[in-house]
């Protein structure tokens, strides 16, 4: 994970988190005092992880953790009074966010950031799966409107197009969506 922001209203969990962070390679880091500012800042951009160190001064931080998670952009991890991390836990981690209870060490911020990272991994690749299927949707779309172009102008049945498009797309060397556009122009202009 390459951006983080942090959002703290006190300087030294501000200095803490940029401090562990940079030692562990991340370089892009971004702070926020106050949920308004970090909302004011993902406006502009997304962010691998966010870390939100309640109570903030404007309000407490679960809305907006919850809102940076449904955006679907990043990580986010919640740090919260030990009294009161089964409570706010119970109402955020539907949504994705990761809780810790405060105090909190060096071992504990490290595993939760490995937790994490997994999770923005599992995610990153769930993502690309998602983006290759939905080409594949599109292109079986294209493929089945030109063989009813086929089967509607050139009275062929449903296998003979089938096999017309992938004859063409082996003798022309190109995809049979590309196949599939070249016979929608043909006859649907």
């Amino acid at each position: 994970m390459d951006s983080v922001l942090i959002v703290s209203g006190t300087e030294k969990s501000t200095a803490f988190f940029t401090d562990f962070l940079s030692e562990n390679s991340c370089n892009k880091i971004v702070t926020a005092r106050n949920c308004g500012e970090a909302r004011r800042i993902m406006i502009d951009r997304d962010f691998d992880l966010c870390i939100i160190n309640t109570p903030l001064p404007d309000e407490f931080g679960s809305s907006l953790a919850v809102n940076i998670a449904a955006r679907g952009a990043g990580q986010v991890i919640m740090i919260v009074k030990s009294e009161l991390y089964d409570e706010v836990s119970a109402k955020v981690e539907e949504n994705g966010v990761f809780t810790i209870a405060k105090p909190l060490n060096r071992q504990i911020l490290w595993s939760a950031l490995k937790l994490a990272a997994a999770a923005y991994n599992k995610m990153v690749k769930l993502k690309q799966e998602n983006g290759k299927l939905l080409q594949l949707i599109d292109d079986i779309r294209f493929i089945d409107r030109a063989k009813c172009i086929l089967i509607q102008y050139l009275n062929m049945t449903e296998a003979e197009a089938h096999r017309h498009i992938e004859k063409q797309a082996m003798d022309m060397r190109i995809t049979r969506k590309q196949v599939a556009k070249d016979i929608l122009k043909t006859y649907e202009t």
